[in-house]
């Protein structure tokens, strides 16, 4: 038993709280800095093939297993209209190859229990060491005998869309894509975005294209690690990959990122949305191998650096409660690197938080970091860094890195002596040239209609879209005198007008959409008398009924039913109407006209609707037809709030009455749903008891 341990003993037997008050007292000195520990890194053997291959092994015989890294050090390059390109290349590789097709490659693998993977930048495989010698052949085989299978290249494509498609919706991802693009520029190869449209223009000759070009051994690494002898990794290398052809790579030159002028928020609308993504950040020139490197790192985990204990989560997440974490990024870079600081905030104190932590970056700039706070911060990086060394992928990657940037051989032996050689002062010169808290980038995705206005006393506003590009207010200021209830009059009137929808009787409609490689089928039927019944087919099996009778309620789902009544019924009242517009003066619905905004290219005005229940939506309706092109509703569900996004389109008359034939949805599966509609039948005399609810 250790002297604290025997301490807690001896006082729970006293039955005194002194101990307790002890340790608050620990707990409130910080710890003292010591010398940084003594590293010693696993030893690693580096050579050169004739083909201009850098091979370096890092020999472990812990456990009986290799790990294969292959670094391609492809010189960055813009794409312009077919962005993806090179990923997409990259994933191809081990879809087939001149000796095995894409299943033979998955057999090979999965029967040796590894792992491969490639991408634009190399490949990366592990296995048992004893299956070494199979594993780089399968390795080798897809880096050098790749053959582009279009079928795989069709499957592939499919998939980056679907992918993308998911992506694109998710507050995250567009909060990443617009720093990037803002950050960069959209011309530079680090500030292009992947877009449907991008992948949608790529061929399968452009991946050929791309992979001749750039898959060169005299700028790759080949990096082998784990229980393997140097002499037998160098056999292993010259045999499988001193055949490939070296040859010259083109790199080309783009003009440096600039910071912006002045701090400026940009904001990407995301209707109902309760919280903030929030990201400030710019680029910086920083390379990798320099002091600053160094100094910036100390720097960035003061500031917000993977530290629970950082100043930002201080501040942001335990005295404000603003967020459940922040972090900041100071990231080097042999082009251009970048900061970024950010986080999850509610709408509510969205510019509260971005004032506090534009502060914190304003404080480390104007003053000193006590030492007792960079003792800790210290302490913390000499811990990170000793366990990473543990590992024998430590060994290989700071090699790759001294061979890939020309760093000074005894760049990580003496790494922790100069983090220990950080002073305040030093670090407060790097917060001047680093944090820039007046030039920078403000970007945050979240709901306008709460955010925009607090956000204008930081910076000016700018609206973007989810690519990163301005939004058009041309054409959207709102005329004097117009209101909700005439923007709904025009959309009943483009719809075919109000006598010819108070003459529908009752709608039949069939719609479908592929998920997955399954094919859903809805069918809907409604009667103007407020009663419904809907199923869903997935491959023609019915997966879910529903049934509303203008009272009661029957949900069927894999055959489970449930019967509905009293508020839980009264809530499919409103699905059930077929045309909720002609009910709005009747039923007290609540309408506010809050704007005009763009939904694509499309000017629209916006409507907030309150209905009866309370349920409130927001609806953009086009100021040149008159046609509902979004609607976003916010509801609870087991998962907590969600929102469901609808957009509509291809509108197609219908006996004198225009029907949106596609409808995408997001918020309802893990993926849009694009449901298209194949039949649209009114007035055929639908019958009761279609709808009949059995108990």
């Amino acid at each position: 038993m250790n002297f604290k341990s025997l301490l807690y003993l001896v006082f729970a037997l006293l039955g005194t709280t002194a101990l307790q008050a002890q340790d608050e007292d620990f707990r409130k000195q910080a710890p003292e800095g010591g010398p940084p520990p003594r590293i010693e890194f696993g030893e690693y053997q580096q050579f050169k093939l004739d083909n201009g291959l850098e091979v370096i092994v890092v020999e472990n015989h812990k456990l009986p297993k290799v790990t294969l890294q292959l670094l391609i050090d492809v010189p960055p390059k813009a794409y312009g209209d077919k962005v993806g390109m090179a990923s997409m290349a990259g994933e191809m590789l081990s879809r087939g190859t001149a000796n095995r097709s894409k299943n033979e490659i998955d057999e090979a693998v999965d029967f040796i229990g590894a792992s491969l993977s490639t991408s634009s930048g190399g490949a990366y495989a592990t296995s048992l060491s004893k299956h070494k010698e199979t594993l780089i052949e399968l390795m080798a085989d897809a880096i050098l005998n790749p053959v582009f299978p279009e079928e795989e290249f069709d499957k592939l494509l499919q998939q980056r869309i679907s992918s993308l498609a998911l992506q694109t919706s998710d507050p995250g991802y567009i909060s990443s894509t617009v720093s990037d693009v803002l950050r960069y520029g959209a011309e530079h190869p680090y500030g292009e975005i992947e877009t449907k449209s991008t992948l949608e223009n790529i061929k399968l000759e452009d991946l050929k294209t791309y992979y001749q070009k750039n898959f060169k051994p005299n700028i790759s690494y080949l990096a082998l690690i784990g229980d393997i002898k140097p002499d037998e990794a160098k056999a292993l290398a010259e045999e499988h990959f001193g055949s490939w052809e070296k040859g010259n790579v083109a790199r080309e030159f783009y003009a440096r990122p600039k910071v912006p002028e002045a701090a400026q928020v940009a904001l990407v609308n995301k209707d109902a949305a309760t919280q903030s993504v929030l990201n400030i950040t710019y680029p910086v020139n920083l390379k990798p191998g320099t002091d600053d490197a160094i100094v910036a790192n100390v720097l960035n985990t003061i500031l917000g650096g993977g530290l629970l204990s950082s100043r930002l989560n201080q501040n942001i997440r335990e005295d404000k409660g603003y967020s459940y974490g922040v972090r900041s990024t100071l990231q080097y870079d042999k082009v251009i690197g970048y900061f970024a600081a950010g986080g999850n905030v509610r709408n509510e104190v969205t510019d509260s938080a971005v004032v506090e932590m534009l502060g914190e970056m304003e404080k480390l700039r104007q003053e000193l970091v006590p030492e007792k706070e960079l003792n800790s911060v210290k302490s913390f990086i000499f811990g990170s860094f000793a366990r990473s060394t543990e590992r024998p992928e430590t060994a290989a990657r700071f090699a790759l890195n001294i061979a890939r940037y020309k760093l000074p051989k005894d760049y990580y032996t003496t790494y922790l002596k100069r983090v220990q050689e950080v002073t305040p002062e030093r670090l407060q010169e790097a917060a001047q040239k680093y944090l820039l808290p007046e030039q920078a980038y403000i970007v945050v995705v979240g709901n306008a209609g709460e955010v925009a206005e607090p956000l204008q006393r930081i910076a000016p506003v700018l609206i973007y879209d989810n690519q990163g590009r301005p939004v058009d207010k041309a054409g959207l200021s709102l005329p004097d005198g117009l209101t909700a209830t005439d923007v709904i009059d025009q959309y009943i009137e483009a719809l075919g007008g109000k006598e010819k929808l108070e003459g529908v009787k009752d709608v039949s409609m069939t719609m479908g959409a592929s998920i997955q490689g399954m094919e859903l089928t809805m069918k809907m039927k409604q009667k103007a008398t407020g009663k419904m019944a809907m199923t869903v087919e997935m491959n023609g099996s019915v997966v879910n009924e529903t049934r509303y009778d203008g009272e009661k309620a029957m949900v069927s789902a894999m055959g489970q039913k449930q019967v509905l009544e009293g508020a839980d019924a009264e809530a499919m009242k409103s699905q059930a109407i077929i045309y909720p517009e002609l009910e709005y003066a009747k039923k007290g619905y609540e309408l506010k006209l809050t704007g005009a905004e763009k939904v694509g290219d499309d000017a629209t005005y916006k409507v907030e609707i309150t209905s009866p229940d309370g349920t409130k939506s927001t609806e953009y309706f086009s100021i040149e037809s008159g046609l509902k092109l979004k609607a976003v509703t916010t509801q609870e569900g087991p998962q907590g709030t969600v929102t469901i996004t609808n957009s509509y389109s291809d509108y197609t008359e219908v006996e004198g009455i225009l029907f949106p034939f596609e409808t995408v949805s997001e918020g309802m599966a893990p993926v849009p749903l694009n449901m298209k509609v194949s039949e649209v039948k009114i007035n055929t005399g639908i019958e009761d008891e279609v709808f009949k609810v059995s108990e």
